[in-house]
This record gives structure tokens, C-alpha cells and sequence, in this order.
């Protein structure tokens, strides 16, 4: 069976974010048929450990779950695998199977790890689960986060804030609308000031992210004819390695702030931390040679922050291309899949 093949069987099991009991299964019954592994599964994450003696242990992780989609729709075309997931990421689960499979002998320890609902809330993630409740299960020196980077090591990772601003009005008849104040006319003001926003570039070790600020809802408005008392905006920013959650907070509240008044509310409902690169670990640098010896910044959060939260450098290493994660187009090659395979098995044996 072709490693596409493989990798099609796990497409078509259906495992959006909640619903990975399925995939979960599967994982487990495969990898305990290996003898040189301890497996264990803690609710719907799997994880499996080598039991040798070597002083080093290495991490790889991969999550389950996918977008919601139609995975009956999975199919092969040619020398690429299209179907939900396929790119994010379960080409690259396939290949961590196999691996994780395979007799060649190894430098290191290998600990596999499955996790669950990683598309949604940071606070449901499976990774989370496991070091709150298994956390001698994640024990290791260093990390892979087999996310897709098409084939190149993505360092680090962005931080991710969210903060609700409802902006205050006073409502009044639309007909005389002097009377009152208009807090929709208000966000109009606040959403444009950050349609203009210049995104701020920062290198890190010679690896460079670029900072981002959406606007991603809008809501307010009482009834036609009157004119609103309040309207809420939600944004989104994408803040690089050298920022805390305070930091990033003063920094968008000094951007908003001749915008904003004392009446005015401003939250933050959600916060990602990023991480910084962790290229001075000399094993991930042997890995930035295996590659070729690309890297740059990640782009979005990924579980490198959970890792490195905990002291264990890591960085983001997978097979297909970012760009198509979350796609109904979604893909991966065989080429792809051969090529991580070869790198990722090369640096851990």
C-alpha cells in the first residue's frame, strides 16, 4: 500500500473537532500491534512511547481532528490525495505511522502523540488534556509539530488576541437623530482605523513575522428607526514572538485609543501566546539541514507556544502546503508525503 493509500484510509474516517473517537481507535489498534511501543489513549488522544534506553527523547505530534467536511468525499487523483484533512493534516499522520511502525534502529527515544480537537478553543485542546492530566507521558527534550509547512521548518509561532469592543451611542428617533449619538457611525470610525493598520515585521533569530489586525464581527442596531445606543466589534490580532499578553494589549489599546471613551467597553476574550523560534537548539538545527536548510517564521499559532510553555523547544515540520489548510480544495502529493517521510525519518535514526 502507497503512503497516499495510507493516507486516504484516514481521511475517510470522519474526525471533526468532538468526533475523533473513530480515528482515535484506529490509531490506537495500529500502534499497539508495534511490540517496541507502550501505548496509551487518554480519552481521544493516543500516545506512543519506545522503550528503549537512550538518554534523549523526541517528541512528534499531530492532531486528529479536521474542519468540519464530507470525508466520503476523500479521493486520489493521480499523485495527490484531495479530501478534508488531507493537508492539515493527515498526510502527515500517515507518515508518523508508519514511522512509528518501522524497526530501524534509532538514536533516540520517539514519544507519538494523537491529539484531539486542535481546531477549536485553546481550552478544549487535547494536547492541553494530556499535560493536565498525563503530563509523564510528554516528557521529552525536544518537539516536532508535524503541522503543514510544505516540507520547510516554520520556527515558533504568531500569538493570537481577541478582544470585543462595544462602543457606546445614544438612541434617539431616526428622524431626528441629532438627539442622540450613534455608536454603529462610531465603529465606523474604529473599523477603519484598523483597515489601515501597517502590520509590524519583527525578526527573531533571523526569522522574520509579520504581524496582523482584522476586524472579524460586526453587530449591533435596535430596529429601524432608531438609531443604535451600541454596536460591537471583534477583532482579531496576529502578534509576533516578542510580545506578551500585555504588551500586545497596550499596544492595541494605543492604537484605538482617541477612538475610544470611558462608556466604552474593551475586553480581551482570547489569548494564544506565541513562541519564539528555538533555532539554537542544535537539534532542530540538524533538522533545518535535513530539509535544505529553509526556515521562516510561522504563520498562525500552532501547539509549538503548548510546547514551549512547558520548557521544550520544538518547531513546526510537516508535509503539504499551508496555503491549502482548510480548503474545500484541499490537498496533498505523494512527493510531499515521500519527502517528509525521508527527512523526518533520517533526523530521528
Amino acid at each position: 500500500m502507497s503512503r497516499l493509500q495510507r493516507a486516504l484510509e484516514l481521511v475517510r474516517i470522519s474526525s471533526v473537532s468532538r468526533n475523533e473517537g473513530e480515528l482515535a481507535h484506529f490509531v490506537a489498534e495500529a500502534l499497539r500491534r508495534v511490540t517496541q511501543l507502550d501505548v496509551e489513549r487518554v480519552g481521544d488522544n493516543v500516545v506512543a512511547r519506545s522503550t528503549g534506553h537512550h538518554a534523549t527523547r523526541v517528541i512528534v505530534a499531530g492532531h486528529l481532528d479536521t474542519v468540519p467536511g464530507d470525508a466520503s468525499a476523500a479521493r486520489l487523483d493521480g499523485d495527490a490525495l484531495y479530501g478534508v484533512g488531507a493537508c492539515d493534516m493527515k498526510g502527515s499522520l500517515a507518515v508518523m505511522l508508519e514511522l512509528a511502525s518501522s524497526d530501524t534502529p534509532r538514536k533516540c527515544e520517539v514519544t507519538w502523540v494523537f491529539y484531539a480537537r486542535e481546531e477549536i478553543a485553546r481550552g478544549e485542546s487535547g494536547l492541553r488534556e494530556l499535560f493536565e492530566l498525563r503530563p509523564d507521558l510528554l516528557v521529552g527534550d525536544v518537539a516536532i509539530l508535524a503541522e503543514p509547512t510544505g516540507g520547510a521548518v516554520e520556527a515558533g509561532c504568531q500569538g493570537s488576541m481577541r478582544v470585543e469592543i462595544v462602543l457606546r451611542g445614544r438612541r434617539a428617533h431616526t428622524a431626528r437623530p441629532f438627539t442622540g449619538v450613534n455608536a454603529i457611525h462610531r465603529a465606523g470610525a474604529l473599523i477603519e482605523r484598523v483597515a489601515r493598520y501597517e502590520p509590524r515585521n519583527v525578526e527573531i533569530d533571523g526569522v522574520n513575522y509579520v504581524e496582523q489586525l482584522q476586524v472579524v464581527e460586526v453587530s449591533g442596531g435596535v430596529a429601524a428607526n432608531v438609531v443604535p445606543d451600541e454596536a460591537r466589534v471583534v477583532l482579531n490580532h496576529r502578534v509576533a514572538p516578542d510580545r506578551d499578553e500585555a504588551t500586545t494589549l497596550a499596544a492595541l489599546r494605543a492604537l484605538l485609543e482617541e477612538l475610544l471613551g470611558e462608556e466604552d467597553d474593551f475586553r480581551v476574550v482570547d489569548f494564544a501566546p506565541p513562541a519564539p523560534p528555538s533555532l539554537n537548539d542544535t537539534r532542530l538545527q540538524a533538522l533545518v539541514s535535513l530539509s535544505g536548510g529553509a526556515t521562516r517564521g510561522k504563520v498562525g499559532w500552532t501547539d509549538v507556544a503548548t510546547f514551549y510553555e512547558r520548557g521544550v523547544p520544538a518547531t513546526n515540520f510537516g508535509a503539504g502546503d499551508p496555503l491549502l489548510a482548510h480548503r474545500s480544495d484541499e490537498f496533498v502529493t505523494g512527493e510531499e508525503l515521500d519527502e517528509f517521510a525521508r527527512v523526518l525519518g533520517a533526523w530521528l535514526s
